[in-house]
């Protein structure tokens, strides 16, 4: 249904040194060149296959928008190509190919046909974009008059009025409010099931992890990793930290899942244990058990500052809860070099059925991009079963109390 193949691909721009020096370039050739190349993409190379989800993660200036403007053939490659195989639909930047004096019903007609739909099929498909964007009588208003929010309900409307055989998403939705976020996340998991093929960008940790099949890290215009989410989306945590004497690894785990470890090595987790009340080491826990996380930190500097943090993640690396003795003022000040500290944490293990692991921070305040002494993913796994409980599903133990009056017919 659709596929796309990135092979060797590189951009670069030419920036001249003079005011004049393109002219002069343009009209005497002879005369040598008057430019240097600046690349923010080289050797790219990556196949999305049919109905495979691949996330493309990155800090700003990484060449993602520069790397999907290629692909969707709004840029030319300096090098390389990219081949295509399926309808494409393309949401890049907000609103692109609106005209802010058009009407949104006009705007959409224009933006269907560019999405190569005849006047025809998107005429039939026109109350069904009206209803999923939601914006009402607005449809018929000029799109200056929109909210950034209003464009992108359209834009996506449109761009998914019929089942692309590849769908690509740049950040533009996260300018949208919550709710059409979950709606149009809704859609793109019915797409993706129905056979499309999706290449998204991102810096949502969750929705890369929940929908992508595989991550890759873009930095300095070059690919840095690319396998599975979690383990990209942990290294890419881990060098948003990256220091002078910072270190990052990653380690493969027996059961194949990758361990990543950054920081600095001034204080470090020695030990993590999960305990039940009477002390004894468990990795089988039940709904709603009460547990607690002991955790043994040893420091090898002088730490002004330490702070524990610690975070609870399910099987697709999405975070269930998170914490830090920071936030809970527990904060040690002055800790000696060569220190043993012991914290024990206490809590309910409300959480649904299924597999679990915990990550650890240390740091000096409530993030570690200040200074991350050790940042640790994996560092324990543990399984949660459900003997004593009623069946429920989802991630979260909620144990609600119903009431139910029934009335009776007058």
């Amino acid at each position: 249904m659709g596929k796309i193949t990135v092979n060797n691909i590189g951009k670069a721009y030419k920036q001249y040194k003079k005011r004049y020096g393109r002219l002069i370039e343009w009209l005497m050739p002879f005369f040598g060149s008057f430019h240097v190349k600046k690349w923010v993409l080289k050797n790219i190379n990556f196949t999305v296959n049919e109905g495979e989800a691949v996330g493309i993660i990155g800090i700003n200036g990484a060449g993602k928008s520069t790397l999907l403007k290629i692909i969707t053939g709004t840029t030319t490659p300096t090098t390389g190509t990219v081949t295509m195989h399926g309808k494409v639909a393309a949401l890049l930047e907000l609103g692109m190919g609106f005209h802010p004096d058009f009407t949104g019903r006009q705007n959409v007609y224009m933006a269907g046909q560019m999405l190569g739909y005849s006047y025809e099929e998107i005429h039939k498909a026109m109350s069904h974009i009206e209803s999923f964007a939601e914006i009402g009588e607005y449809i018929d208003y000029p799109v200056r008059v929109y909210s950034s929010g209003m464009q992108v309900r359209l834009a996506f409307s449109t761009a998914t009025a019929y089942r692309p055989g590849i769908l690509i998403v740049d950040e533009a939705l996260s300018v949208g409010d919550a709710y059409f976020q979950h709606k149009s996340f809704e859609r793109i998991r019915e797409f993706r099931k129905q056979g499309t093929t999706l290449l998204f960008v991102s810096h949502d940790k969750a929705a890369i992890q929940s929908i992508c099949d595989r991550a890759i890290l873009l930095s300095s215009g070059t690919i840095v990793m690319e396998g599975q989410p979690e383990a990209v989306m942990d290294y890419y945590n881990a060098i948003l930290a990256d220091k002078q004497n910072q270190q990052v690894r990653q380690e493969v785990k027996p059961d194949g899942k990758i361990q990543t470890i950054s920081g600095t090595g001034e204080a470090k987790v020695e030990e993590i244990k999960l305990l039940d009340l009477d002390g004894k080491q468990i990795e089988v826990v039940d709904v709603a058990q009460k547990v607690i996380l002991s955790i043994r930190v040893k420091t090898y500097n002088f730490i002004e500052n330490l702070v524990l943090g610690f975070g609870i993640k399910d099987r697709l690396g999405q975070v269930m809860y998170g914490t830090n003795t920071y936030l809970t003022k527990q904060s040690l000040s002055n800790v000696p070099a060569n220190s043993e500290i012991i914290y024990n944490i206490q809590f309910p293990a409300n959480f649904g059925i299924g597999t679990y692991s915990v990550q650890t921070a240390l740091s000096s305040s409530d993030t570690h991009l200040v200074n991350n002494y050790e940042w640790q993913d994996l560092a324990l796994i543990f399984n949660i079963v459900n003997n004593s409980n009623n069946h429920f599903a989802g991630c979260t133990w909620l144990n609600p109390s119903i009431e139910i009056n029934q009335l009776e017919k007058i």
